[in-house]
């Protein structure tokens, strides 16, 4: 059952203010809006466990993972009834979400037991070296403290309360305390429910995790700030979590903040691939945009190919498979306006042309796709700018040199697709250096959409796509986001335990 309140430290807590749920279907409900107050105690706690909870074995801290894997699986149906309810979103979008929440905690299970990420270094004493003596050294990876982690709107399950930052961080050993979505409450405290009964039943300390909900800003920078938070991790709109990076920053101990900001995700369509098969690839592409309403972080919604006959061709079949395409439930009633206001930003340029203008009114949103001609892409900043939904624009070059023009020119992204055939690959092969300082992944003939959890997963890239390229929020080299390396010179042999005895 739902309690409505914060989880802090062990206990439900109740704030004297609430703010209603936004469901998509069924009664809104009252959930506690936490204050600065609620932040405290919950870093406190935080603080108070990380002693105990950073220097357990790492079997322990794995076990852990996989228990709240378990406990999320034992709540399943009710999962799925309230994801359901509040974002919109169908079962099966959130059965396969769960799976892949559950799959990242024991992924980081293995890879903490594996031990390779602590990447232990030794450089042996050389007590005899002339002209002098070398001490031994040893480097091991440390965890940092308390983590801040903020619940993501398009993903309440695999971005959110027990998602992939909570994950990494509780695997590197540092408590976490999660400041949850206001488009998903309910789902969010289900998931605290789960964390709890795995901290019950393996007698950790209570304040390894915290759940605070709200619905402002405030108490966010209220997080940020705390002194006792040592690293952040975010996945929402670049205004938002611009702001929190600049408070991050302007603290008087400044932390880093791992923020996913926004991408656009374009894809490069080269000549000869548009040629042989550009009538698949558009109805590929159509799909790609319009999977769950366009809100993923990894939504091609820039296309760029060479003007000619065969785009034409490609225009064509997307507006035909676009217009098969109706209307879908938003995430929230916010994000419905702000796709409006992005479409319609669009269509007010002169510069752009409507090739498939939709209608849609409430939280419904129907697939918008609109033409440039890549002089007049070039010329306006706000034309790369992200519209977060089924929007689409289709960028023409003259050649593939004004291609490579519009490649030099895009901003930071999470990711950049190239549409190759055999007779493309010279190029690619001159595209290629350009796309990797704009990208953190580069994709060949696929779509963005859908990304693989795993060891040498990327899911970051230069600003704005996030706020430090050289880190990724999936994949299990995420969990250096929250370590530092400490190096141990000449220490007694006594000293030396647990992993850095090894």
């Amino acid at each position: 059952m739902l309690t409505g309140n914060h989880l802090i430290a062990g206990t439900w807590v109740a704030g004297t203010d609430t703010f209603l749920s936004t469901p998509a279907t069924g009664e809104a409900t009252a959930f506690a809006n936490g204050t600065p107050a609620d932040i405290n105690r919950a870093c406190e706690a935080a603080e108070a466990a990380f002693p105990a909870y950073s220097a357990l074995p790492r079997d322990a801290r794995a076990a852990f993972l996989d228990r709240i894997a378990d406990e999320i699986d034992a709540r399943g149906a009710d999962l799925t009834a309230h994801g359901t309810a509040e974002t919109g979103l169908p079962a099966a979008r959130l059965d396969g979400e769960r799976g892949r929440t559950t799959g990242q905690l024991r992924l980081f299970a293995a890879h903490i037991r594996d031990g390779a990420y602590l990447d232990r270094r030794t450089d042996p004493a050389q007590p005899d070296r002339k002209p002098a003596a070398r001490p031994e050294i040893r480097m091991i990876q440390r965890p940092l403290g308390p983590v801040a982690v903020f619940g993501a709107s398009n993903f309440p399950l695999a971005f959110s309360t027990a998602g992939g930052d909570t994950a990494s961080a509780l695997a590197a050993g540092c408590p976490v305390v999660v400041k949850g979505h206001p488009a998903h409450p309910a789902t969010a405290e289900i998931v605290a429910q789960a964390i709890l009964a795995a901290i019950t039943a393996l007698n950790l300390p209570a304040g390894v995790f915290s759940l605070v909900q709200g619905n402002g800003f405030g108490i966010g920078q209220a997080l940020v700030q705390h002194p006792l938070i040592k690293a952040v991790g975010f996945t929402g709109g670049l205004k938002g979590g611009r702001a929190l990076f600049d408070l991050c920053a302007q603290r008087p101990e400044p932390v880093p903040f791992y923020g996913e900001l926004g991408s656009v995700n374009p894809m490069f369509v080269l000549p000869h691939a548009l040629s042989a098969r550009g009538g698949a690839i558009a109805a590929g592409w159509a799909a790609s945009l319009t999977m769950g309403a366009g809100q993923f972080c990894t939504n091609p919604g820039i296309v760029v190919l060479v003007d000619g006959p065969d785009a034409q061709t490609f225009v064509a079949a997307a507006k035909a498979a676009l217009a098969q395409v109706g209307p879908q439930t938003m995430l929230t009633d916010g994000i419905a306006d702000a796709f409006r206001a992005g479409r319609d930003r669009l269509a007010a340029s002169p510069a752009v042309r409507g090739v498939l203008t939709t209608t849609c009114d409430g939280r419904q949103a129907s697939p918008g796709v609109f033409e440039v001609a890549a002089k007049d892409w070039l010329g306006d900043d706000a034309l790369g700018h992200e519209v977060f939904g089924p929007l689409g624009l289709i960028v023409r070059a003259n050649d593939l040199a004004e291609m490579q023009a519009v490649a030099a020119a895009i901003e930071g992204q999470l990711t950049c697709t190239l549409q190759v055939d055999p007779g493309d690959h010279p190029t690619a092969r001159s595209l290629l250096p350009v796309l990797e300082r704009k990208a953190g992944r580069i994709l060949a003939n696929g779509f963005p959409t859908g990304v693989e959890v795993g060891e040498a997963q990327v899911h970051g890239g230069p600003y704005p796509a996030s706020t430090n390229f050289g880190a990724t929020s999936v994949g299990t080299m995420a969990i250096r986001r929250w370590l530092r390396p400490v190096a141990y010179q000449n220490m007694p042999q006594d000293l030396l335990t647990g992993d850095l005895a090894r």
